[in-house]
């Protein structure tokens, strides 16, 4: 899986939760079950529920991301900027 692919299977993930939640302050131990149709290319090389979905551990990537916020490109920020992400 390239870091393309990661990257986008977690911003789905982050875009889920958001819609869902309304913001994006995510729990660091936070899963998030992503439908398969919706992980695209990532859902082949992840472990699938019996329930069809791909489990990200999104609390750990957004803390992750926000550690590393100064090394992301302008279009990474801006597309977490547009879900509310803090800094």
């Amino acid at each position: 899986m390239t870091q393309d692919h990661k990257w986008a299977l977690n911003l789905t993930a982050a875009r889920q939760f958001h819609a869902r939640e309304g913001y994006l302050n995510v729990p660091r131990k936070h899963v998030e079950a992503l439908a398969v149709e919706l992980a695209g290319p990532a859902a082949t090389e992840r472990e699938v529920t019996p329930e069809g979905s791909v489990l990200v551990d999104l609390g750990m990537w957004t803390a992750n991301t926000r550690r590393r916020a100064d090394k992301l490109t302008g279009q990474r920020r801006a597309s977490l900027d547009r879900l509310g992400m803090r800094w």
